[in-house]
C-alpha cells in the first residue's frame, strides 16, 4: 500500500464506507489532510490511530514511545536485536528499571524476568500492578536456566544456593534493580538465609556477562546467573531453576515495525541455531503470548 491513501483506499482498508470516513475526517477525528479539495490519509498515522482505538475504555491516548528496549540483560536478545536490524536501541538497568521505563513511556518494550513469590508465576503480577488497565501484552522471549556460575570443574563442589553462604566464599552479585537479584533473594529466603550472610564483592555486576567475567577472572568463586553466560566463558554451571523471560509492551506497539522485525527474525534457522549454541535456552515458545492485560 502507498504511504498516503486516498479516501477510497483508506475507507477500504478500514472497512468503512467512504461517507463514514469522510465524516470522521471533517470532524478531525481521524488523521487526514485536505489538499486540492481531496482528503488524503497518511497510512502510518492511520495505523497508529486505529491501534489507539483498541485501547481499553478510559485509557488516555499516549504518544508513541521511542524504539527502545529497556530492562533486563539477555545475551540472546542482545544478539537478535542487532542481527535482525529491528532498530530497537538497548537500554539496560534491570527488570525493575525496564518496567518503570515502560510505565513512563520512555521505552517501547520492557525485558523482564520477575518472579512473584506468592503465585510462583513470572512477570504478569508485576506488570498488572504497574500497568493496570493500560492494555499490555507479554510475549515469551525464552525460558532460561538460572543457577550458580562457577569455575571449570566446580572445584568447590557447590550444589545449592545455600552453598553461597560458605565462610570466605567470594560471590559476585547483581544490582538491586535486576530480576536476578530478586530471584536470588527468593531462593535465599526459601533456604532461610539472609543476603548479608553472603560474601559479595563490593561492586555488583550490571549484566549477565559481567557475572561470568568475574568468575572467569578469579575475582569471585561463584555468581548467580544463566547457563548461557557460563558457557560463553567455558565455566561450570549448577542449574537451580528455569525462569520465563518476557518482552512486555502496550498492545498497539506489538504491531509496530521494530517488534515485528525482531519477532520475524526469531523464526529463522539462524536464531534457533544461535540459541542452541549458547545453551540454557528453550525457544520453542518464543513469540507466543504469555499474558494480555
Amino acid at each position: 500500500m502507498p504511504d498516503v491513501l486516498t479516501l477510497r483506499e483508506a475507507a477500504a482498508w478500514l472497512r468503512l464506507s467512504e461517507r463514514s470516513l469522510y465524516a470522521l475526517a471533517r470532524q478531525r477525528r481521524v488523521p487526514a489532510a485536505q489538499l486540492g479539495g481531496k482528503w488524503l490519509f497518511p497510512r502510518a498515522l492511520l495505523e497508529r490511530w486505529l491501534a489507539a482505538q483498541a485501547d481499553p475504555p478510559g485509557v488516555e491516548h499516549r504518544a508513541a514511545p521511542l524504539p527502545i528496549l529497556a530492562g533486563s540483560h539477555d545475551p540472546l536478545l542482545d544478539w537478535a536485536a542487532r542481527q535482525s536490524g529491528c532498530g530497537l536501541a538497548l537500554r539496560g538497568g534491570g527488570s525493575l528499571d525496564g518496567l518503570e521505563a515502560l510505565v513512563r513511556g520512555e521505552a517501547m518494550v520492557a525485558a523482564l524476568h520477575l518472579l512473584d513469590p506468592d503465585s510462583g508465576t513470572f512477570n504478569e503480577p508485576a506488570v498488572r500492578a504497574a500497568l493496570a488497565g493500560r492494555g499490555t501484552v507479554g510475549l515469551v522471549w525464552a525460558w532460561r536456566e538460572q543457577g550458580l556460575i562457577v569455575p571449570p570443574g566446580n572445584p568447590l563442589n557447590l550444589a545449592t544456593v545455600a552453598d553461597l553462604a560458605r565462610p570466605g566464599l567470594r560471590v559476585i552479585g547483581r544490582q538491586r534493580r535486576a530480576g536476578s537479584h530478586a530471584l536470588l533473594l527468593h531462593l535465599l529466603a526459601e533456604a532461610e538465609l539472609r543476603l548479608d550472610q553472603l560474601g559479595f564483592l563490593p561492586e555488583p555486576a550490571m549484566a549477565e556477562d559481567e557475572v561470568a567475567a568475574a568468575v572467569a577472572e578469579g575475582r569471585a568463586e561463584a555468581g548467580f546467573g544463566i547457563r548461557a553466560a557460563a558457557a560463553s566463558r567455558g565455566l561450570g554451571f549448577v542449574p537451580l531453576l528455569k525462569e520465563r523471560f518476557d518482552l512486555v509492551m502496550d498492545r498497539r506497539d506489538y504491531f509496530e515495525a521494530p517488534l515485528q522485525a525482531l519477532l520475524a527474525f526469531t523464526r529463522s534457522p539462524a536464531f534457533a541455531a544461535r540459541a542452541a549454541r549458547m545453551g540454557g535456552y528453550d525457544v520453542m515458545p518464543t513469540g507466543s503470548i504469555a499474558f494480555s492485560l
